[in-house]
């Protein structure tokens, strides 16, 4: 499983938009959450009315405030043109130019909605492979989590053996549903299987 991020200011139209239609059109294995930096109290009226037009309801939708569960969870991330008040997100980010819906007309808005529908259509058409194959946040955990196992166990174990344990418990993580807890979990496995003759991982 992968996550795509979704973030704008308010979370109160572009990204909440592009949740919903990654929602409609992405395989199984792909999956979509939005978030924004300062939420607003309801996504904007116009946006719902729009995308009911689509056949998509996001009367019952709230904005979320980004939180770090949120930026660990993302393996990828989409930034619509929040600009110096879109948080840190880990992985990959894309930037798409997208007007903010906020106090446009619905003829406006229909634009705005049938611009993200094609930029999230092509994600992904020309994405999905390149969402699932993608290390950059593994690779940022095992940044954090190598360190310490090193400094521990480098007089006894080999750094190549060290890292490639790291890796392998680090891997088995990728669908865990809460990943503020993953590098916690994966460190103590790490330790438990490095302290063995012969790490099990590694088999």
């Amino acid at each position: 499983m992968r996550y795509v991020l979704f973030v704008c200011t308010h979370n109160a139209g572009r990204s909440q938009i592009a949740q919903a239609f990654f929602e409609r059109y992405a395989p199984e294995d792909l999956r979509a959450e939005s978030a924004g930096q300062a939420p607003a109290e309801a996504i904007w009226p116009n946006v719902i009315e729009a995308m009911r037009e689509v056949g998509i309801d996001l009367s019952e939708r709230r904005p979320k405030k980004i939180d770090v569960e949120m930026q660990l969870h993302a393996d990828w991330a989409v930034t619509l043109n929040c600009s110096d008040t879109c948080p840190y997100v880990p992985g990959v980010v894309e930037e798409w130019e997208v007007e903010d819906p906020a106090g446009k007309t619905i003829d406006e808005v229909r634009l705005i909605r049938d611009d993200v529908e094609k930029r999230v259509r092509k994600l992904i058409d020309e994405g999905a492979d390149a969402i699932r194959a993608d290390r950059t946040a593994h690779s940022r955990r095992l940044e954090h989590l190598l360190p310490p196992l090193v400094e521990e166990f480098e007089s006894t174990k080999p750094g190549a053996d060290i890292r490639a344990c790291a890796d392998a418990i680090l891997a088995r993580f990728h669908d865990a549903p809460v990943r503020s807890y993953v590098e916690v979990l994966a460190y103590r496995e790490a330790r438990e299987c490095l302290r063995e003759e012969k790490c099990a991982a590694l088999v």
